[in-house]
């Protein structure tokens, strides 16, 4: 497996947050200009970004849960068989109805005036047919359709994805694995719960290009919470303490977040503690 890099953590990392206000400039971020595709969920809200370089690999970015009935799905943790070409073991309803759900474009007022708009409105104009064309079809239906362009341009594909989102992300970049081989380059999700039942850890083809990204003691990425029902797939990256554990289990994991709040009043009596305030300073 390889080894994640700093910049590449940092681009997924300011993806997947600025993925959530409305207003999203992908030009920022070095994509083409008309290097992006918005995919809406059943309420017409963005819940997938496609953005591409014209010289260069693209990423798809998920968002994690934006309403209080995305949450409510979080709780539907009973099993539903993947729907890929090959048996791909069963994952959590909640996470896959995500995928599954039909995608209603937004709609914009016509009498609006289209100069007027913020970027991101403006981008969701230029592919307006793309998306009409595919009224009544499921979100993941429509990401495949986005994708299929780029991968037949020998464009590889990274997956990015918060809490929720990197669970779509998972079940996502298996579906399309298995029908476009190789067509994934990696997979690095942020505080995401546990996705699939033993059978899709077994089966999962891409453990080696995923990377689960975990927080100290964020407690989503204990979700659902049933021991030796749900699994995590790929290779855990625990940042915890200025540090970087790989694959930590657990038990420990939560052991050790303990044993640090325990010890954390000793720990400020430390100097490099006083030595990484030093820049303080400069600011008074």
């Amino acid at each position: 497996m390889k080894r994640l890099k700093r910049y590449q953590y940092e681009r997924y990392a300011i993806l997947c947050r600025d993925a959530y206000p409305k207003v999203f400039d992908h030009e920022r971020y070095g994509f083409s200009p008309d290097g992006r595709i918005d995919i809406h969920n059943r309420w017409g809200k963005t819940i997938i970004r496609v953005l591409w370089r014209d010289e260069g690999d693209a990423v798809v970015v998920f968002k994690g849960s934006q309403s209080v009935w995305d949450w409510l799905l979080n709780l539907v943790f009973i099993p539903t068989r993947v729907d890929a070409p090959k048996h791909a073991g069963y994952v959590h309803w909640g996470f896959h109805f995500l995928l599954r759900q039909p995608s209603i474009p937004r709609r914009i007022n016509r009498h609006r005036d289209i100069a007027n708009l913020p970027a991101g409105l403006q981008a969701d104009l230029v592919h307006s047919r793309e998306r009409s064309a595919l009224n009544g079809h499921s979100v993941m239906e429509k990401l495949e359709h986005c994708l299929l362009p780029l991968i037949e341009q020998g464009k590889r594909l990274s997956f990015t994805g918060h809490s929720s989102g990197g669970s779509m992300a998972i079940i996502a970049g298996e579906i399309l694995e298995q029908t476009y081989p190789n067509c994934i380059k990696r997979i690095v999700t942020f505080g995401q719960p546990a996705t699939g039942y033993w059978n899709f850890k077994k089966r999962y083809r891409l453990n080696a290009k995923t990377y689960r990204i975990c927080c100290d003691v964020d407690m989503v990425t204990f979700l659902p919470g049933i021991p030796l029902l749900f699994w995590h797939v790929g290779e855990l990256l625990w940042l915890h303490n200025d540090k970087i554990y790989r694959n930590m289990p657990s038990l420990i994991r939560i052991f050790r977040v303990l044993i640090s709040w325990l010890l954390r009043p000793i720990s400020y009596h430390f100097m490099d503690k006083y030595i990484r305030r030093k820049n303080y300073f400069d600011k008074h």
